[in-house]
């Protein structure tokens, strides 16, 4: 895939993206009223909404890292120096979401941060309950189920593999993460939402991000037809910002949330052949095709280790 840097369409006063500022602002406000007032109403309604704060503001997290709503980026971050679903620091997230864009790597085990792929060495000398885990975490009702616990746990292993090879940022990321943690649990902590309520308030958030990384890519000789299409419109869609249309994304990274839907729109048929027809009508069709069956196998299909 030839991935074109399209420039973000800025707008509004001094290259403010007004959309963007007043979705974040709203996130915040929602995340708010879910934590305190609607626990009062409904415990389920609350970790409900909690949760679904939890996944839009990861979705705004990755509007920030790709440059919105601001065209000074360190104005930007301060946005989402709250982290509220607790797991990932936005700097360690940032980097390695950039260098998952070199299209070129995409599902590399090894060269894309974000493959779920492993190299089918690897997965041969796996013991066997570690094998059924991924195998469970494989199809798109485990990922939602376990995705979360076992992502995380994967991911600290690397994170805790790098610090100690000495790769620098690391620990500056992680104390910058903390320190946004530490607010974000004591405003839980004097709502009314128990923090235990608000655990499963993230691990729900995280889960539904599952939702929108279980097929993003695919193993395939050619880089460009790795890229999904989703082609939904519905309350998932908007949760992940429009990157169900996910070719575009990556052929277009500058492009704001708000604007992929029309260029999509506007070239659809050149979009389904740019990734040979790598193309969901719904998530309604993802959910049937795989909800209980795996989309590929755990070890990488195309994999060949260089001698």
């Amino acid at each position: 895939m030839t991935m074109v840097s399209t420039a973000p369409a800025k707008a509004g006063v001094q290259g403010v993206e007004w959309a963007t500022l007043a979705l974040i602002a709203g996130c915040y406000g929602v995340w708010g009223v879910a934590i305190g007032w609607l626990w009062v109403l409904s415990p389920v309604l609350s970790v409900t909404v909690a949760g679904l704060a939890v996944t839009l503001h990861a979705s705004l997290t990755h509007e920030v890292l790709h440059g919105h709503p601001f065209s000074n980026r360190r104005l930007s971050e301060a946005l989402m120096r709250l982290p509220l679903g607790l797991l990932v620091p936005y700097c360690r997230f940032r980097d390695l979401h950039l260098a998952h864009h070199r299209d070129s790597n995409l599902t590399d085990p090894y060269d894309d941060p974000e493959s779920m792929y492993l190299d089918p060495a690897t997965w041969d000398g796996l013991p066997g309950w570690r094998k059924a885990l991924f195998a469970v975490n494989n199809t798109l009702a485990g990922r939602v189920l376990i995705g979360p616990v076992l992502g995380q746990a994967v991911f600290l292993q690397d994170e805790l593999r790098l610090w100690r090879d000495g790769v620098p940022g690391i620990a500056r990321a992680w104390a910058l993460h903390l320190a946004g943690v530490v607010p974000v649990l004591c405003l839980v902590a004097l709502s009314p939402m128990p923090i235990w309520a608000y655990l499963v308030a993230v691990y729900l958030g995280h889960g539904i991000l599952r939702i929108r990384t279980f097929l993003e890519h695919q193993a395939h000789a050619r880089s460009r037809a790795r890229t999904v299409i989703i082609e939904d419109r519905g309350l998932l869609a908007f949760l992940f910002l429009n990157n169900n249309l996910h070719v575009v994304h990556h052929m277009h990274p500058g492009l704001p949330w708000y604007a992929l839907p029309s260029v999509y729109r506007a070239r659809a048929e050149r979009y389904r052949q740019v990734n040979d027809g790598y193309v969901y009508r719904s998530y309604g069709e993802v959910f049937r095709r795989h909800f209980l069956r795996a989309k590929e196998p755990v070890a990488h299909p195309l994999w060949r280790s260089p001698d």
